[in-house]
């Protein structure tokens, strides 16, 4: 089997989005010294999770005009209650309202201001 290993979020304003992701989750966002504007974000904690970037969103395939298509990427939170409260203080959007999904806990789906969808995932407690 073959983890996750990066992520990409893509956005028109990318330091404004990492402020919305690290007000809420506390990730670490820096920008890159490399050649292109690419900011780096770190969501590891104790060896979970993976780290990731955000980029400046182009517009093009698949379609002119379209943002880029791409991945969901699910967050575990410790509240769910907690946290899509956060998001829309914070000028993010709830657009799957909180639902059980029996025997993995309560899942939400939001979005960024930036349009992009991500997922909010309060595991059952074992």
């Amino acid at each position: 089997m073959m983890p996750v290993a990066h992520f990409e979020i893509h956005a028109a304003d990318p330091e404004r989005t990492g402020k919305f992701y690290g007000d809420i989750f506390g990730w670490k966002v820096s920008k890159w010294d490399g050649p292109m504007e690419y900011y780096l974000v770190s969501a590891k904690t104790e060896g979970t999770g993976i780290d990731g970037a955000l980029v400046r969103r182009r517009t093009g395939p698949p379609a002119d005009g379209a943002p880029t298509n791409a991945y969901v990427c699910t967050i575990a939170v410790d509240s769910l209650d907690r946290v899509m409260e956060q998001v829309s203080a914070r000028g993010g959007e709830i657009v799957v309202p909180k639902d059980e999904i029996p025997g993995v806990g309560w899942l939400a789906y939001a979005k960024d201001p930036e349009g992009n969808v991500f997922g909010l995932l309060q595991p059952n407690q074992p």
